[in-house]
């Protein structure tokens, strides 16, 4: 069967995309694989009407309102290839099976790659975070860490003070200068140049090389980056380097380098969250459609 458009990925920002083509009364065909970046937090913030929900229901809520359009297929599986084939696209799905669409939605999302600390995984999305936006508030002001991974980890520390007493660990990853070290302190932020030994306690208290240990209600890092599918290095579409990782350039349409190809969600931005994700997935649909009419 061809399809009008084919969303690799259905995540928050591949759901919105499919709802503005089922509308349109499109063929849609979803390709989940299923593993949400957010599975590991237990409640999404920022969303409005969706606030401290947690996100595995939202998501189902999402599928649910998509798959209510007799127009929608869903299948679970990986799409591990595709080009472009006459005036679309043929993807090859990791059971074999080759699926046919006018257009392409790339919506698989990033995977975050954490510096190598002892204990830092394991409280990824419960007390270590990457988006003050998402989780800072639930913090009430406490004591909070920032991991240093980079020169970016300036604009990490800078902002938290709005959301508790901030502690800035170097960890030999960046090394601020005199005008940043007074900016620092404008903000009441310690900084802490010792190295990092390993994260411990209930929550997320940081064991120090020298022996101390300082207890933490939350620690701020900033993973680096990797778009999740292949496909969008297969099809030659073009990427954008980002302070943390590569992502995909897009117009307003969110369309690609190349024609017909369109993405949305965390694999288009630079920093993201359930909101904008179904922000751009929403335009990406729509663009997708239009693309159908006005070519």
């Amino acid at each position: 069967m061809s399809y009008d458009a084919i969303i690799i990925g259905g995540s928050y920002a591949g759901l919105s995309a499919g709802l503005q083509l089922a509308r349109a009364r499109r063929r849609v065909l979803v390709v989940d694989a299923g593993a949400r970046r957010n599975r590991f937090a237990s409640h999404s913030h920022g969303f409005l009407g969706q606030d401290g929900r947690p996100p595995e229901e939202i998501a189902a809520d999402g599928r649910a309102e998509l798959m209510d359009y007799p127009n929608v297929t869903w299948t679970v599986g990986e799409a591990t290839a595709a080009d472009s084939e006459g005036d679309g696209f043929r993807v090859t799905l990791g059971s074999g099976e080759v699926e046919q669409g006018r257009r392409l939605i790339l919506a698989g999302g990033v995977r975050d790659e954490l510096p190598p600390v002892d204990g830092l995984a394991e409280r990824w999305g419960r007390s270590v975070f990457h988006c003050p936006y998402c989780h800072g508030y639930e913090l009430d002001l406490g004591r909070i860490g920032v991991l240093a991974v980079s020169p970016m980890s300036m604009h990490h520390a800078m902002m938290l003070p709005d959301w508790g007493s901030t502690t800035l660990f170097t960890n030999g990853a960046f090394i601020p200068d005199a005008e940043q070290l007074e900016q620092l302190a404008r903000r009441g932020v310690v900084v802490e140049p010792d190295a990092v030994k390993s994260i411990g306690g209930e929550r997320a208290d940081i064991n120090l090389a020298d022996g101390r240990c300082v207890a933490l209600d939350g620690l701020f890092v900033l993973p680096r980056t990797h778009i999740n599918s292949p496909l969008a290095e297969q099809l030659g579409c073009a990427l954008n380097d980002g302070p943390m990782g590569r992502y995909l350039q897009v117009t307003e349409t969110q369309e690609t380098s190349v024609p017909g190809v369109f993405a949305c969600g965390d694999a288009a931005l630079t920093a993201g969250s359930v909101a904008l994700a179904v922000g751009t997935g929403a335009r990406a649909g729509a663009g997708a459609h239009q693309s159908l009419i006005f070519r």
